[in-house]
């Protein structure tokens, strides 16, 4: 990471997650069977649609009063399962906040007797698997023109894959193999694939990005187990160090 401390690069990861009852049943879920289809969940509102608010809000401000460098929250696509984004963070400095983030989730939803699982896919069948999308970007990338930067940048993720998913779950892609399916927003372990405002791709780039021609890109490939000292290095490894 030091040897790339002139190109400035910044990371943001969303970590997905999901809650548990203390019978490790999905919080909320009825005991004996399932919720209603997936579709109202995703960033909803209502008794009806999201279940244990009271951590996520609760965990936001023990966050901010460490001082990670949190920067938003929101309800999934599967219900008990939430995100929080963390960053922008320059540097190797992403995965102790990252990490200390993680520290305080569980400590605060221990409290509410409430238990957190960072497992990919905590439920089989038609349900959502939880991520930890990485967004990056060099200083080149968010100045005028970077989408040159970025595109060149994805090119070398394309020749990388195979290490990538390697590293971006702690049993080199056994994990996230139960999660990257080519369904429910992910592309496939198998293949590399890159878009603009494409959620089953590898790799994202949002579409406001497009349109500026700079920014960053989302790797939406890590697993939300994953250890973030091992994205953000394969991350400079691949895209600046060339390696």
């Amino acid at each position: 990471m030091e040897r790339a401390t002139s190109t400035h690069p910044w990371f943001g990861i969303e970590q997905e997650y999901t809650l548990l009852d203390v019978d490790k049943h999905p919080f909320g879920w009825p005991k004996n069977g399932y919720p209603g289809p997936q579709g109202p969940y995703y960033c909803g509102v209502g008794t009806n649609r999201v279940y244990g608010r009271d951590v996520v809000e609760a965990h936001y401000r023990a966050c901010l009063y460490a001082g990670i460098t949190i920067s938003g929250t929101n309800a999934e696509v599967m219900p008990a399962q939430w995100e929080f984004q963390v960053g922008p963070c320059e540097g190797i400095v992403m995965g102790d906040h990252l990490w200390m983030a993680r520290f305080l989730l569980h400590r605060v939803a221990e409290d509410f007797g409430i238990i957190v699982t960072l497992d990919p896919k905590p439920v089989e069948g038609d349900w959502n698997g939880a991520g930890a999308h990485a967004n990056f970007s060099t200083e080149a990338m968010r100045n005028e023109g970077g989408i040159k930067v970025i595109e060149e940048a994805i090119e070398k993720l394309g020749k990388h894959h195979l290490r990538h998913i390697r590293a971006y779950d702690p049993k080199e892609g056994k994990d996230n193999e139960r999660r990257l399916t080519g369904m429910h927003e992910t592309s496939s372990i198998h293949d590399f694939s890159a878009g603009v405002a494409n959620r089953g791709c590898s790799i994202r780039i949002p579409r406001q990005v497009g349109e500026d021609g700079m920014g960053y890109f989302e790797d939406r490939r890590p697993s939300s187990n994953c250890d973030p000292y091992s994205v953000t290095e394969v991350l400079v490894r691949t895209c600046i160090l060339d390696e």
